[in-house]
Order: C-alpha cells, then structure tokens, then sequence
C-alpha cells in the first residue's frame, strides 16, 4: 500500500509573474519562504508558505499556453482553502478588489463555500469549517 502522508505542494504556472506574485501574497496572505530566477528556463519560481505550511509553487515561464478553465475542463478543477468566517474572508477580499461568487451551501455537509478567480482564472474555493 502506497502511504501517502499530506499534499506537499501545489505548483501553479502564471502568465503574469508580477501580477500572480502580487495576489497570492498582498491579497491571499501568503508569506514568500524562497524566491528563485532560473536563467535557463527564463522562469521564476516562488515558493510560497501559508500558515507555516509549504503549499504552493509560484512558477513563471515564457508564453505558456493558456488553461481551459471552465466550465468543467478536464483536469486540476480548483483549489479550496479553509475559512473560518466566509462572510468575514469575503469582505476582505472585496476590499481588496476580488469579488467571490454568491455563498452556496454544500448539499451533503451543509457547510458554506464560494469561487473567486486568481489572475489566470484558476477557481479558488473558500469553504467554511
């Protein structure tokens, strides 16, 4: 049997590194543990931390081809953190120019959840605890 621990990481191509860098850190919060230029690749790769926990891979590349996102594109279908407060997290969000869709509830747990986008239009869930 395969044992399996926790996910380690998630690894995210953007078309904007500035721009990508920018929102998953002055607008998700996450805090920068390693910031790396790979002049080969002419890529930037950061490495992002949240919590104290190592979650995702910030990487840049040269003209990457674009993400069939939606609806229900084959594939990485969104990312979901935990939120304690989805009303609370959502009004942060909207003071800083994201605007999640309206709360639905989960059928099955009963718990709330939302969908904004990233700057490539990658989903990002909230669900709350």
């Amino acid at each position: 049997m395969l044992e399996l621990q926790a996910v380690h990481h998630i690894a995210i191509i953007c078309s904007d590194y500035a721009r990508s860098k920018q929102f998953y850190t002055g607008i998700l919060g996450f805090k920068i543990e390693r910031e790396v230029y790979r002049e080969a690749r002419d890529s930037y790769k950061l490495d992002l931390s949240l919590n104290g926990q190592y979650i995702i891979e910030l990487f840049s590349f040269p003209s990457p081809p674009p993400r069939v996102s939606r609806p229900e594109a084959c594939g990485l279908r969104h990312i979901a953190f935990k939120v304690a407060d989805i009303e609370k997290a959502i009004a942060v969000l909207n003071t800083k120019g994201v605007f999640p869709e309206p709360i639905r509830t989960d059928e099955f747990t009963g718990k709330k959840f939302t969908f904004f986008a990233d700057p490539d239009d990658l989903p990002i869930e909230l669900y709350e605890i």
